[in-house]
């Protein structure tokens, strides 16, 4: 869903895109930051599942979606989730700015049969004006990926959609049931297959596939096995591989970026100092 598609789809104010994750590897779902007149916005039915969340200063707002009429202020972090097949008029008494997450109906449904939901479940729900403090955190994080200069790290913007689609269904039986940890063997069959493939694009569902289980069972026993999420296990690997590589002293930076599968030197630069508090340079320094 583009700035040209957002832009069509409200005839009456302006709304522009101050951000996107078009180009950033996202598949099956993406984000925008949207900033919105103040006025009435007519938005038909997408083919995308959105969830709305407010950014900023509280701003006096009507809404009319599925024949629901609601008058409210809009605080920070207040959230409509609106699913496809589903449009709506939004009148705002002042200009605001909307972060924008939509996923394709595909992602949404693979979601729900991983979790082995009953059909009454597997839905994408309509509510307006939702608190959540995790979804508001989900949130807060995937606009930090839209915000970074870097290319985003498309396997933990992955796992955070997939969070959010978890969070809004609810309690899920089947995860409660597995807060077990890996087989031993599984865990160095998924250890093994990330160091093999760190210079490669990693997704949860090939990781989940390895092991014959879905990406949300996989999410919540590899961090009862390890401790950590498997995005953040995947990064720290990078980055001591990379440590590895720029002591050698024999390759560049931007090359080793490569090698140990970051986009580019300024991502891997980004990680390393969050990781380590020391720059490439200053590891290839100690090398030398």
């Amino acid at each position: 869903m583009n700035a040209a598609a957002l832009r069509s789809a409200s005839r009456d104010k302006p709304r522009i895109s101050l951000l996107s994750s078009s180009g950033k590897s996202w598949e099956g779902f993406g984000a925008d930051l949207l900033e919105i007149a103040a006025g009435t916005h007519r938005i038909p039915a997408l083919e995308h599942h959105r969830i709305g969340i407010h950014v900023g200063k509280p701003v006096r707002a009507n809404c009319v979606c599925d024949g629901r009429r609601f008058a409210r202020v809009q605080a920070h972090g207040d959230a409509d989730v609106i699913p496809a097949g589903f449009g709506g008029q939004w009148t705002d008494e002042s200009d605001c700015t909307v972060l924008r997450v939509w996923f394709d109906d595909t992602f949404a449904k693979k979601t729900y049969e991983q979790l082995e939901l009953k059909a009454s479940r597997a839905h994408f729900p309509l509510r307006l004006q939702m608190r959540d403090a995790r979804i508001q955190h989900l949130a807060w994080a995937l606009q930090a990926e839209l915000e970074a200069n870097e290319a985003s790290d498309a396997l933990y913007a992955e796992s955070l959609g997939t969070a959010m689609l978890v969070r809004l269904i609810g309690s899920v039986p089947s995860l409660e049931g597995r807060r077990g940890t890996l087989a031993p063997k599984a865990a160095a069959r998924l250890t093994d297959h990330i160091e093999n493939s760190l210079d490669q694009r990693l997704t949860l569902s090939e990781l989940a596939g390895l092991l014959d289980i879905s990406v949300p069972h996989l999410k919540v026993l590899f961090r009862e096995t390890f401790g950590i999420p498997v995005h953040q296990y995947i990064v720290q690997r990078r980055v001591e591989r990379a440590k590895a590589l720029l002591l050698t002293g024999k390759i560049g930076a931007a090359q080793v970026a490569l090698e140990v599968g970051f986009s580019h030197q300024s991502h891997m630069a980004r990680w390393m100092n969050r990781l380590l508090g020391v720059s490439p340079r200053e590891i290839m320094r100690a090398g030398r």
